[in-house]
């Protein structure tokens, strides 16, 4: 087995005894309402919300700057007369 497998199962194992020992009700308070509300129903939660925000927070960005286009599209890398009446003087 590869230790990426051996750690996993090791985190698994040790997420599995967390979420068994935290299965009593504790008092939870959000904005004005007070209610009980199982530790493993919370851990749950969490880790769905912070999953979620991972992925959005780490995905890549659909559209991407070009900077090499945008810097030709200004200088007109096409066009054949780019240069400056000094340089064609001096080449002449």
């Amino acid at each position: 087995m590869s230790i990426k497998t051996i750690t996993i199962i090791v985190v698994t194992i040790l997420l599995t005894a967390a979420l068994a020992q935290n299965t009593d009700k504790v008092p939870f308070a959000f904005l004005f309402a007070n209610f009980y509300v199982s530790k493993l129903m919370m851990m749950a939660v969490v880790a769905v919300v912070a999953f979620i925000l991972g992925w959005l927070v780490g995905r890549p960005k659909k559209a991407k700057f070009d900077i090499g286009a945008y810097h030709d599209n200004i200088h007109k890398k096409d066009d054949p007369n780019t240069l400056s009446d000094e340089d064609r003087e001096y080449i002449s």
